[in-house]
This record gives structure tokens, C-alpha cells and sequence, in this order.
């Protein structure tokens, strides 16, 4: 649960001591994930045990955003997703509490405010389906069957109601097992 109280903490960067605000709100968290590098660079940390250099993580933003594998990835490419990382997107990560920047090392490490973020990130790859996209196709397929039964269809009406009611929540209950696994497994954990 999101709490309405602000708590800060010093953390020591480049430019000396900066205050930054454990997330703590709604709109705080919002604001973080609006903009797609920031969202990025989270997913990027979660792929990677949540620690890495500023310039591994431009490398592959800029790898994703240009849709090319990294080893093709030019300088200005990489230098522009820096840029842009350095000077913006992890100094407000930093500062709302969801990573660590350490400028003068150049490292980025996952802080345990980023754990707010699971909520809104569901991490899937191109093509998968969303976990709500799954449960509701499953649903119109057991909402199929039943109704197939119910007009007699065969084979559909060879089988008992409670076969149907035993064979729903097997599957519901394994599905929901994966599920979960795969939650825990994609959480962000600090």
C-alpha cells in the first residue's frame, strides 16, 4: 500500500549531497514511468540482478530503440541515450527513491523503493499475451464448453457437468500456480 507520508535520505552523487524522496505517492510513481526510457532503464536493471554501468544500459536502450542488435548500435546512438540518461532520466529515478546513481562510478543499482513498481510493470516480450488476456480467453473457452453441453452438442454432451466443473478448476488452479510463479519469479527484488 502507497503511504500519503514523504521520508528522504541523503545520497551522495557527483554533485554532492541530493535529497531524494522514497515513493510515496501515486503520482510520484506515475510520473517516474511516463516517460519510456526510465521505464527502460528499470526493465533493464531487472533483467540484470538490478545492478549496472550508465553506459551498458545506453548501449542496449539504444540497441532497443532502434530495433538492432547491440553490436550494431553507432556511437551517436549510444551517446544520445547516455546523454539523455545522465543529464534526466537517472537523476529523477534516483531522486524519487527507485534506483541508486552514482555518477562518478557510472553505476546504476535498483533501490528498494523500485519494488513499488511491480504493480505497474507486467514485463512481457513481443507477442506474449497478457496474463488478463489469458485468464479472459480462457474464460470464453470454458463459457464454450458449457454452453455446448448445455444444447447437446457432441461430443460436448457425453460428459458430466461436474467432469466440466473438475476439469475448469484444475486447469484455473495450475494456471493461477503459473502465474504466480511467474509473478514472483519477474518481481522487482531489492
Amino acid at each position: 500500500m502507497l503511504s500519503k507520508s514523504t521520508t528522504t535520505q541523503t545520497h551522495e552523487t557527483v554533485g554532492g549531497p541530493t535529497k531524494i524522496h522514497e515513493p510515496d505517492s501515486m503520482d510520484t510513481i506515475l510520473k517516474a514511468l511516463s516517460n519510456r526510457r526510465r521505464r527502460e532503464v528499470i526493465r533493464y536493471l531487472k533483467q540484470y540482478d538490478g545492478t549496472a554501468t550508465v553506459r551498458d544500459i545506453a548501449h542496449q536502450l539504444a540497441a532497443w530503440e532502434n530495433e538492432i542488435p547491440e553490436i550494431e548500435v553507432s556511437y551517436d546512438q549510444r551517446k544520445r541515450v547516455y546523454t539523455s540518461l545522465h543529464q534526466s532520466h537517472l537523476p529523477k529515478l534516483a531522486r524519487d527513491g527507485f534506483i541508486e546513481y552514482n555518477r562518478n562510478r557510472g553505476t546504476v543499482a535498483l533501490s528498494p523503493g523500485a519494488s513499488e513498481l511491480n504493480m505497474f510493470l507486467e514485463v512481457t516480450q513481443e507477442g506474449e499475451l497478457l496474463w488478463g488476456e489469458y485468464y479472459f480467453g480462457l474464460s470464453l473457452v470454458f463459457l464454450a464448453a458449457v454452453v455446448a453441453a448445455s444444447i447437446g452438442a457432441w461430443p460436448f454432451a457425453l460428459v458430466s457437468g461436474y467432469v466440466y466443473a473438475a476439469l475448469f478448476a484444475i486447469i484455473g488452479c495450475l494456471s493461477s500456480l503459473y502465474h504466480l510463479r511467474s509473478t514472483y519469479k519477474n518481481a522487482i527484488e531489492t
